[in-house]
């Protein structure tokens, strides 16, 4: 019998004996990683140090940040695929890598999400919100329907590139409404966003933490948000779904995730003491700054999320036939 036969064994007796493996009850014995599909300075990394900080303080070990940004995500939830389940490698992830990527890359990515890893907490959504430049006659949803019905196939909007939330969400709502406005994307929600406000596009779905402080300054008009419910932190404007968008959701999220095969007494503990770290009020105020919900809560949750935004947001994919290089 082989030594690894050997170990099969021994640890299958430990649990028909009621007890735990050491590298489980012992869990953990060095510092642990989280790795973000950013780069650092964004809400992700921004996120994933807040809880590291923290969590390094609960488990007596030093949580470390390391960040490999590159290709819709690919890049950093491949290497989580791909490391040791033994809960030292942990990975915060969003919408766009979970269940966005599935669909929009089809067989080119490296990684199933619903088979490679394991889900630990669903931390964090954020909403997005529908701007147009100021010289867009339309102060609400509605009007901005009438507008793109009398303009067919001459008014624009930016995304933050294709196949990215800016994207999909305005795809959905024009597949909804039968509306043509013309998809210019650029490299990132930031340039987007200077596009609408230089006029050189009209209008945009953006995340709300990038778009509301050039309303606040006058330079955007927020028609409306994306979820559905008002937000707490602006109450005055509507949903999209309240304007007649037809039960319209597009929430951006963020979940902590694990290599699939680790073990479960890892998993729920990382969940618990994630999940206490989110409930606490300074991180919650940190959260709330960026204009973050706080979600937390079992890894069942991260587990139906990823399965029905994949088939909501692959239909989206495939009606708009989008495609990406």
């Amino acid at each position: 019998m082989t030594s690894s036969s050997l170990r099969v064994l021994a640890v299958t007796a430990m649990f028909l004996a009621g007890t735990q493996p050491a590298w489980s009850a012992d869990y953990p014995t060095k510092a642990i990683k989280i790795v973000v599909p950013y780069a650092a300075g964004g809400s992700t990394d921004t996120l994933a140090r807040v809880v590291a900080e923290k969590l390094g303080k609960r488990l007596g070990q030093a949580v470390v940040v390391d960040n490999k940004p590159g290709a819709s995500e690919q890049i950093a939830i491949t290497s989580v695929t791909k490391a040791a389940p033994d809960g030292y490698t942990l990975l915060l992830s969003t919408l766009s890598g979970l269940a966005v990527n599935p669909g929009l890359y089809g067989s080119r990515i490296q990684y199933n999400p619903q088979k490679d890893l394991a889900p630990i907490v669903l931390a964090a959504t954020v909403p997005s919100v529908v701007v147009v430049h100021p010289s867009v006659p339309a102060k609400n949803m509605k009007e901005l329907g009438a507008y793109l019905k009398s303009k067919p196939g001459e008014v624009s909007y930016a995304s933050a590139g294709a196949g990215t939330p800016s994207h999909l969400g305005m795809e959905y709502y024009k597949k909804q409404n039968g509306f043509d406005p013309v998809h210019v994307p650029y490299k990132g929600g930031a340039p987007a966003l200077n596009e609408v406000m230089g006029g050189q596009v009209q209008l945009m779905m953006a995340l709300v933490p990038e778009a509301m402080p050039m309303v606040k300054g006058g330079r955007l008009r927020a028609l409306a948000v994306t979820t559905t419910k008002r937000l707490s932190t602006y109450p005055d404007l509507p949903t999209v779904s309240e304007s007649g968008g037809k039960d319209f959701d597009m929430t951006f999220w963020y979940a902590f995730m694990a290599p699939a095969g680790t073990p479960p007494e890892i998993v729920t503990k990382l969940n618990q003491e994630i999940d206490g770290i989110l409930a606490e009020k300074d991180v919650k105020a940190k959260l709330d700054e960026m204009n973050l919900d706080v979600v937390g809560g079992a890894p069942s949750k991260v587990t139906d999320l990823i399965k029905t935004d994949s088939a909501k947001w692959k239909k989206v994919i495939d009606d708009a036939n989008i495609k990406v290089d």
